[in-house]
């Protein structure tokens, strides 16, 4: 695009628009508070929305939590079924679960989507087909504008096949698909042994946008106490080249929306998940070291950005993402090699 061009479409005057179209939503910014601790309360909640974020995703709801709160309902049921109107001995009282997870999860869920003015996802986190996955309805119902379905998986169970773990991821989305009318899209691990293909699968199956990447947690070994140290560790920015490494590659080949995730310090990585192609980008990490007004210098940091360069948001999303005239496994290939080439003349002796 020639620079009158790109000029013709900023305003300076008013700053860059960022308005973005996310799962069929809009928001007002491509920056997505992720799923974590910062959205247990209406309050936290309302504060990253006062910061500019373009949409929250609540904290996970899984499935053991879930299936745990249906086998109590079968419990509580069970305990009170030879009880009636007439009995003499005891007054029996109506079953309840309002103390579960799940109810607990529902009520914040429904107190945040009426407080907020942008849309809250919600995230259902499980691997097992089952039951379960009919919460999502009940996530609709509560007020979600959208149902993140994070699967994170890894599989002990070692006569899995590849092809049995891709379905059952296929099988998930389904499930869940079958039951609500709003957007889902689908957080993956990168660990496929053609993540390419599988996230082309899952856009043809429906995925309403892909969330790239889940984070395994790694435990260490503390050799002086001859231990392993689990533990949750915030991101780095280094993670963040895995997730814009894949969008590059998939933007433009898929319909389902992509969103970049981990790896979020500073304004110059929203920037890149953007340029790689990213239709959103979100973190948790960074809001939970700096606070929630963080977002707010992220946002701030894009759009200056953005108007130094005199580049829409249009125009620079996927600016930097493979051509979709070329090969992908080439064009991966050829920058694999220029770096092990750069890398024999910068270290070489």
């Amino acid at each position: 695009m020639a620079p009158n061009q790109v000029n013709a479409q900023v305003d300076t005057s008013v700053g860059v628009d960022l308005t973005t179209s996310y799962l069929g939503l809009t928001l007002r910014t491509p920056l997505v508070a992720s799923a974590g601790p910062l959205s247990q309360s209406v309050e936290s909640v309302k504060r990253l929305e006062d910061a500019g974020v373009g949409a929250v995703v609540m904290y996970s709801l899984f499935e053991e939590q879930v299936r745990y709160d249906q086998e109590q309902r079968v419990r509580v049921v069970e305990a009170h079924a030879n009880s009636f109107a007439e009995a003499l001995s005891y007054f029996p009282t109506e079953p309840s679960t309002a103390n579960s997870e799940t109810s607990q999860y529902l009520d914040l869920l429904e107190k945040c989507a009426k407080s907020l003015e942008i849309p809250l996802i919600a995230s259902l986190n499980g691997t097992r087909l089952g039951n379960w996955t009919e919460t999502a309805r009940s996530l609709q119902d509560a007020g979600a504008s959208a149902i993140e379905l994070n699967t994170y998986l890894l599989p002990g169970d070692f006569t899995l096949s590849g092809a049995q773990i891709e379905q059952r991821h296929l099988d998930l989305l389904a499930a869940v698909k079958s039951v609500v009318s709003i957007p889902v899209s689908i957080k993956l691990s990168p660990y496929f042994s053609n993540f390419g293909a599988f996230a082309t699968r899952l856009d043809l199956a429906g995925a309403d946008g892909l969330v790239l990447f889940n984070r395994f947690l790694q435990p260490d070994i503390d050799i002086n106490r001859q231990e392993v140290v689990s533990g949750f560790e915030l991101s780095n920015p280094e993670e963040g080249r895995l997730p814009r490494t894949w969008i590059a590659a998939l933007n433009g080949r898929v319909s389902a929306s992509l969103a970049a995730s981990g790896g979020v310090e500073g304004y110059r990585d929203v920037v890149k998940g953007i340029l790689a192609g990213a239709d959103v980008v979100m973190t948790t990490s960074a809001l939970v070291r700096h606070g929630a007004s963080y977002a707010a210098e992220l946002i701030k940091g894009l759009r200056s950005y953005l108007n130094r360069e005199q580049l829409t948001l249009t125009a620079a999303r996927g600016m930097l993402a493979v051509p979709k005239t070329a090969s992908v496994t080439d064009y991966e290939r050829s920058g694999y090699v220029s770096a092990l080439e750069k890398a024999k003349r910068r270290y070489g002796v």
